[in-house]
């Protein structure tokens, strides 16, 4: 489609086992099942856990495509390196990470980029991201529409971490209205409020995803994201909440705490001028 122009989503903390690549999977299979043509990057190179989250099984990864893309470039087709997940007629497609550790060390940042840029048939590009300023991070990130910095404010060290983090990305120049604050299990117990948090990092939580480790593990052990494996639950709900934030399909009702990035900030991305979903 002529003007088309993907819209890239990185997923990304400053912490590890704080529910990034579950709402990395479940944006995905939000913007599929609206519709949505969809691609989900498991970039996390050496421990990325999408594939088995995912149950889904592949014999080629980003370490084939990257060979694939530099060695035969004429002869490149990208969907040969993309396994599909589906469930009940909604699909959308995997670029797994590799599958041994030493081959994680050998992909090429500029490589990535253009296997990204190639991707651009898609609506939505999901990034999986690792919990570091990487190199490869901070080339995704600068590709990006948008940045979901998720975090768990539950303990004094993870809030200090977190704003250490924001901070960077401010540092590096990444635009303020493109970074999108996610506090992850925001009603779990804890002696930190998320106001105070709000106070201490200088910007208001974009979305605040509930807990719920039942629907959680539920998800995990069938290997569907939550709104197939548990679409009553809270954290579903929010989820979907926030797919429609991104779709522009999400109806403001009065201020709220995100008004700063309201519903509409992100309304070029699908709006009259731009596609829509098939």
């Amino acid at each position: 489609m002529e003007g088309h122009q993907s819209v890239i989503i990185a997923v990304f903390s400053t912490s590890s086992g704080i529910g990034k690549t579950l709402t990395a999977i479940n944006l995905a299979a939000g913007f599929a099942k609206e519709g949505y043509e969809t691609c989900l990057v498991d970039l996390d190179l050496q421990f990325g856990d999408v594939m088995s989250y995912l149950k889904l099984t592949s014999e080629y990864t980003l370490a084939e495509a990257q060979i694939a893309l530099t060695t035969e470039p004429d002869h490149y087709d990208m969907e040969d390196y993309l396994v599909k997940y589906s469930h009940e007629g909604v699909s959308f497609s995997v670029l797994p990470p590799p599958r041994q550790i030493d081959d994680a060390y050998l992909v090429d940042v500029a490589v990535v980029e253009d296997i990204i840029r190639r991707l651009s048939h898609f609506n939505f590009i999901v990034l999986d991201l690792t919990a570091v300023f990487s190199t490869l991070n901070l080339a995704m990130l600068d590709m990006c529409t948008i940045i979901n910095y998720i975090g768990v404010m539950d303990f004094l060290p993870a809030v200090k971490n977190y704003k250490v983090g924001y901070d960077t990305l401010l540092r590096f120049e990444y635009e303020e209205s493109k970074i999108c604050l996610i506090e992850n299990r925001s009603d779990s117990e804890k002696f930190i409020y998320s106001g105070d948090v709000e106070r201490l990092v200088g910007e208001k939580f974009y979305h605040r995803l509930p807990n719920d480790f039942p629907a959680v593990n539920k998800s995990i052990q069938t290997g569907q994201p939550l709104m197939f494996a548990a679409p009553l639950s809270p954290l579903t709900q929010s989820y979907w909440q926030l797919v429609g934030r991104y779709t522009n399909r999400r109806t403001p009702t009065k201020r709220s705490i995100q008004e700063e990035k309201s519903p509409g900030a992100f309304s070029w991305l699908l709006g009259a001028g731009g596609w829509h979903a098939t």
